[in-house]
């Protein structure tokens, strides 16, 4: 196990992420809506995303990718946390999701040996262990959501081949085919697969949400030239083409060609995207695809659902933030050198 220190009240709303400490440690902290830290964790190595178990209190972070460990916890609880290990010839993303039950783990991986992207299952009633896995049908399976149905996963595939031996080089840009792959968790079958236009191939498909209206929504990053400004926010509804939206022109350019992170406020009616390069999270009308508005935050990642057109973000230079499209950014906590920096991803638990 694990050591870590916790001290919560109960009936708060927590919220997860991986850090680092003020000496650099590789951390998990769980904070309340007010910036309060109530547990912290050391992780193996550095972490990047996480995702809660329902019907448990149970929380799992993933190691960021190339890394191969995540780390089991309930974060209002001293006992010991868990570890388990991608196994051998594969490494997680640091993204996954459970089932509606609670019971099964489906975990992005890489099987690089075989250059292909896969999902691994494994019983969280049976201590995690691997039961299988399931094909991403493409290369590069970053992140995933559960769509309402309760068995189908929809996949954001970046189409970036990795291999740990050469670290986070991405060795296929040239050849890349990012996709959205629609997994039927019963089956295991592909069951519908969008790409995007092969001018855009190099736009690589990251991280994504679920808006109030059963869409997908994800982030781009983009992989070609540095002065390309292609559009890098996507929403993709069942049966149709992928919608891709630009923003305005100084937003698009303030953002770099990069989004780090994609998340809903608690309607499910605003979907906010942030960019740590940009230094700011930027807000869309779940419903028309209309940009909102734009919040400053420097080095700003982290987005998590707060109340109804509220978010709660998190930056890599120790501030906690409420933000919105409707009301002037709200600081939580400051950065300061004691504060944790925050990594890429914020879980409301």
């Amino acid at each position: 196990g694990l050591p870590w220190r916790v001290s919560a009240a109960a009936k708060e709303r927590y919220f997860v992420s991986a850090c680092a400490g003020a000496d650099g440690e590789t951390l998990a902290r769980v904070v309340a809506e007010d910036g309060r830290v109530v547990a912290t964790l050391p992780l193996p190595g550095r972490g990047h995303g996480a995702a809660r178990r329902p019907s448990k209190r149970e929380v799992i972070v993933f190691a960021r990718r190339p890394g191969h460990f995540a780390v089991i916890f309930d974060p209002l609880s001293a006992q010991p946390a868990r570890r388990i290990d991608a196994p051998q010839g594969h490494h997680f993303y640091g993204h996954g999701v459970f089932s509606p039950d609670g019971r099964w783990l489906f975990a992005c991986e890489n099987d690089y040996d075989k250059t292909r992207g896969c999902i691994g299952v494994y019983d969280a009633t049976a201590g995690y262990r691997r039961e299988g896995e399931l094909d991403a049908y493409a290369i590069g399976p970053h992140e995933m959501v559960l769509l309402s149905d309760g068995r189908t996963l929809a996949v954001a595939n970046g189409g970036i081949l990795t291999h740990p031996d050469y670290e986070r080089i991405k060795l296929n840009l040239a050849t890349m085919k990012p996709s959205l792959s629609y997994v039927d968790l019963e089956t295991g079958d592909i069951v519908e697969q969008v790409e995007l236009a092969p001018e855009l191939h190099k736009l690589s498909i990251r991280h994504m949400t679920l808006d109030g209206f059963g869409a997908v929504w994800f982030g781009a990053q983009y992989q070609g030239e540095d002065d390309a400004r292609p559009p890098l926010v996507g929403r993709h509804r069942r049966g149709r083409a992928i919608e891709l939206f630009s923003g305005p022109d100084a937003t698009l350019q303030a953002l770099d060609n990069y989004v780090g992170s994609v998340a809903t406020d608690a309607s499910g009616e605003i979907v906010a995207t942030s960019s740590p390069r940009g230094g700011l999270a930027v807000f869309w009308d779940a419903q028309t695809g209309r940009c909102l508005g734009e919040r400053a935050l420097k080095d700003g990642c982290g987005l998590a659902p707060l109340s109804e057109h509220r978010l709660l973000g998190t930056s890599g230079r120790g501030a906690i933030v409420r933000t919105g499209p409707d009301a002037p950014l709200e600081s939580v906590r400051t950065g300061d050198p004691t504060a944790p920096a925050w990594d890429n991803h914020l879980r409301r638990v």
